[in-house]
């Protein structure tokens, strides 16, 4: 049985560039031959279940010699599997991907080519820089710069007397070659040039010049490679379009500590913020050690329902047998908008969400004698008793349903350095945080972010105080908080 290989294109960078095609084939892979410039963010996508063979390419330092990555994909392809030979950009501009098409048909491997967004087109659009542009370019040429010396076959005559943009590509190196070798041919010295460092990424960097300055202005500014170099009128289009270096949070390293299974809203908007998201999840989430009280929580009937997190209401109703028109007589307390947001989806209006969002804000609104009412607190398995033991004083029946646990994981501390800010959304992502990273020097002056109070409590507790703190229990008021501190600048 011949397997099948797909030749497949990243994109440059950002995960979010990555095409659902691209994507869909990841996923069912069973063997990934990787290039070195696919990021970090698309390798973590990778399934457990594959195999990763690192084949990249760097300067004069190869993985594997190209010769053998054909072989490889040929002999994998021969044994039945599901090969994907993912490529940085797209697999057919400057790619070699043509080269590898052309063993793979001549060994009568199947091939399917995807491609990608390419960073010749990508990189300029995420510095602002139109490739094309009615009142400044009706061209656009693309030229290995990886090979822009005396030796080439480059005909720069030809593209000295283009109006339209040029992008260079690997051509980080020869900048001063490149510049030389226009002017000499009849561009002018003023024409405008942009250098796009490590292009649509969260460290991305722009330097702009002309033919006669850039090489000095890039060598003040330090860039480092990988770098796209643009050259033409469009250049200029850069103030005015700078759209994603001008992020508020661009270039900021924000922790986000929240369970890994939790942590994709929050990440998604300090990205959307042009933040670098280091994941470093101290807890993780578990079922309870018994179904037996969240059951009864669920199936039983009761004066009030208390969620405090979004994990207690999805795991109230996936162990819910009963049609939600049993909950016609039950009132309902979420705390937090998000605990309330997840009870809407689920069909229903919490009767009262507290206007601060912690459990101890409910108690006010309970009356001071409760005559044997039966009440449900869905929460985590562990955590603080002062509201179940309030409203027991005040005789009501409560029945602490656990609906999770809250399971402290090991992460890599190596990553926690050139930190703006550390995110906390509870009081056990702070006691794990601060039991895997006791040195608080590691921290480096980095500003600690808390969801609510009971969180900058739990922060106080190891002898921090939190620097902002979210005006409501959400991930949406917790991003804002960052943003309003650091965003300024």
């Amino acid at each position: 049985m011949t397997g099948k290989v797909f030749l497949v294109g990243a994109g440059p960078g950002d995960a979010g560039l990555l095409t659902v095609r691209a994507a869909e084939l990841i996923a069912c892979a069973d063997l990934i031959a990787v290039d070195a410039l696919v990021s970090a963010d698309i390798v973590e996508r990778f399934p457990k279940s594959a195999e990763v063979v690192y084949v990249g390419k760097r300067a004069a330092a190869h993985a594997l010699p190209q010769d053998k990555i054909n072989q490889l994909l040929v002999d994998e392809a021969k044994k039945g599997k599901r090969v994907v030979r993912l490529k940085g950009g797209d697999p057919f501009v400057f790619g070699r991907g043509g080269e590898e098409a052309e063993e793979l048909v001549a060994a009568g491997v199947p091939v399917e080519i995807v491609p990608g967004i390419s960073s010749a087109i990508a990189g300029p659009a995420y510095a602002g820089i139109p490739v094309t542009h009615r009142a400044h370019a009706t061209s656009l040429t693309l030229v290995t710069g990886h090979e822009a010396d005396e030796s080439t076959g480059i005909k720069w005559s030809a593209l000295a007397g283009l109006d339209g943009t040029i992008v260079f590509m690997m051509g980080f190196a020869n900048l001063p070659v490149i510049a030389q070798k226009l002017t000499e041919h009849g561009v002018p010295a003023g024409r405008a040039v942009a250098v796009i460092s490590k292009a649509t990424t969260r460290e991305q960097r722009t330097v702009t010049g002309t033919l006669a300055d850039i090489e000095a202005r890039v060598a003040a500014a330090n860039l480092a490679t990988p770098a796209l170099i643009v050259v033409g009128d469009v250049v200029r289009m850069h103030d005015v379009i700078n759209w994603f270096e001008t992020k508020p949070l661009f270039g900021r390293r924000i922790v986000v500590t929240r369970a890994r299974e939790q942590a994709s809203d929050l990440k998604r908007l300090f990205e959307e913020s042009g933040a670098q998201v280091v994941q470093f999840p101290t807890i993780e989430i578990a079922p309870p050690e018994s179904y037996e009280s969240l059951d009864r929580a669920a199936n039983e009937q009761w004066a009030w329902l208390i969620f405090t997190s979004v994990n207690g209401v999805e795991a109230f109703f996936s162990r819910m047998k009963k049609d939600a028109r049993s909950l016609a007589a039950t009132r309902i307390a979420a705390v937090g908008d998000t605990t309330a947001a997840a009870l809407r989806r689920h069909g229903i209006i919490a009767d009262l969400v507290p206007e601060k969002f912690q459990s101890t804000a409910l108690l006010r609104h309970f009356p001071v004698f409760m005559d044997g009412a039966r009440v449900a607190f869905v929460r985590a398995q562990a955590g603080r008793d002062d509201v179940i033991d309030e409203l027991r004083r005040r005789g009501a029946e409560v029945l602490l349903a656990a609906a999770y646990r809250n399971v402290p994981v090991t992460a890599n501390a190596d990553e926690l350095h050139d930190l703006d800010a550390v995110t906390f959304t509870s009081a056990s992502t702070v006691d794990n945080f601060f039991a895997a990273v006791p040195d608080a020097a590691a921290l480096n002056g980095a500003i600690l972010a808390s969801i609510g109070p009971a969180t900058t409590e739990a922060i106080r507790r190891h002898g921090r105080e939190a620097d902002v703190e979210a005006a409501n229990a959400s991930v949406q008021a917790l991003h804002d908080a960052v943003v309003a501190r650091l965003g300024a600048r």
